[in-house]
């Protein structure tokens, strides 16, 4: 296996992102936004620690304070050299505490009892404003270093797998246990940070299953075999699937893999910039519906990778809002037959103005293995 490439450098637009947070605080009125989600705060300033509260001035980042405990000092000084930092392990009372007026807070992740602490901790008059998503909504759009980081994800993804089926990783016999380790082993040799989540790895009927765990199954011919994972570069999750079968391919495998692969298709020439979310999930699950399995394929088609391997945007019938060039999502159409298996195929990708670009590369057509 090949070594992986060089991390990209870490992304110094983290003042560009707390400048255009600041353009959403003065809509709403507020002075100050006190941001507690700690992929949030690494989103806005870099920082990797478990334990921060980031108060975000409109006035800008000469009145915005970064609080850590003393466990980060050296490391925030590391990673946020340029937001004035202080001590204190209640990093959110201490910042609230500092502030005053109207302030914002992330009112989709402050509890009940976290709120009733920051307005005793406030000072008289202070304002405590709910709102929700705001950074959430930010992150959806990617900037080129997060695109990087994405791409070398999906590049350690592809080539984990590549070297395991090479080396005669998928056959009959290993467990689907072990197979998932293999996986996550070779990522992290070509240096993944971690696993993006607990790898997916289902055969024969299992398959049908969209979000199984592993277990002692043995592989066995003619089992299709669905692998859901992905790999961590700075902090960025990929996450892909395929789906192969063992031995020669019964007619209704590959007639239901070239359905899905067709639906795929369709998902992902539907996904460019201004489509709604909404018709890009319809122009998948149309070609689905129409072949009789609609019924078969009950989850959304799609949802934005970033720092969280599930974020804005959701391609799903009930979604929301537009495509925008730059968002990253997934593609990840489905068909489960109870008791029979299923197949998925699903990309990382970018979304363009002329189209949606696959940053996961390996090959999607149906792929028979030697049992």
């Amino acid at each position: 296996m090949s070594a992986a490439p060089q991390s990209p450098s870490p992304s110094r637009r983290h003042p560009e992102r707390r400048d255009a947070l600041r353009a959403l605080l003065r809509d709403r009125q507020v002075d100050a936004m006190l941001v507690t989600d700690l992929l949030n705060i690494r989103y806005l300033t870099g920082f990797t620690g478990s334990n921060a509260a980031l108060l975000i001035a409109t006035t800008g980042d000469r009145d915005s304070r970064f609080c850590t405990d003393f466990r980060y000092v050296e490391q925030a000084a590391a990673e946020v050299p340029d937001l004035r930092t202080v001590v204190d392990r209640a990093s959110d009372l201490a910042l609230v505490a500092a502030g005053g007026g109207r302030t914002a807070f992330e009112s989709h992740v402050v509890t009940v009892e976290q709120h009733a602490a920051l307005a005793a901790a406030a000072p008289p008059g202070t304002e405590l404003v709910g709102l929700a998503g705001a950074v959430e909504r930010l992150r959806a759009t990617k900037d080129p270093s997060e695109i990087a980081a994405l791409q070398q994800a999906c590049a350690i993804a592809d080539e984990a797998l590549a070297g395991l089926i090479e080396a005669g990783g998928i056959r009959a016999g290993r467990t689907e246990r072990e197979v998932a380790l293999d996986l996550d082993e070779r990522m992290r040799r070509l240096g993944s940070q971690d696993v993006s989540f607990p790898t997916i790895l289902a055969a024969g009927e299992h398959s049908a299953i969209p979000h199984h765990q592993p277990t002692d199954r043995p592989l066995a011919r003619g089992d299709l075999l669905k692998i859901d994972f992905g790999a961590v570069v700075d902090g960025y999750h990929s996450d892909m699937t395929r789906t192969f079968v063992l031995g020669p391919a019964a007619g209704w495998q590959a007639e239901l893999h070239a359905l899905v692969a067709a639906a795929q298709q369709a998902g992902r020439d539907a996904a460019t910039a201004g489509a709604t979310c909404r018709s890009v999930d319809a122009a998948a699950r149309e070609v689905i519906t129409a072949a009789g399995f609609g019924e078969r394929f009950g989850h959304g088609l799609g949802h934005g990778v970033g720092l969280q391997v599930h974020e804005a945007p959701s391609l799903a019938a009930t979604a929301a809002g537009r495509m925008t060039a730059d968002m990253t999502v997934t593609v990840e159409p489905g068909v489960y037959l109870p008791g029979r298996g299923g197949v998925r195929i699903e990309d990382s990708g970018v979304v363009g103005p002329d189209g949606y670009r696959p940053l996961t590369l390996a090959p999607r057509d149906l792929v028979v293995l030697q049992p």
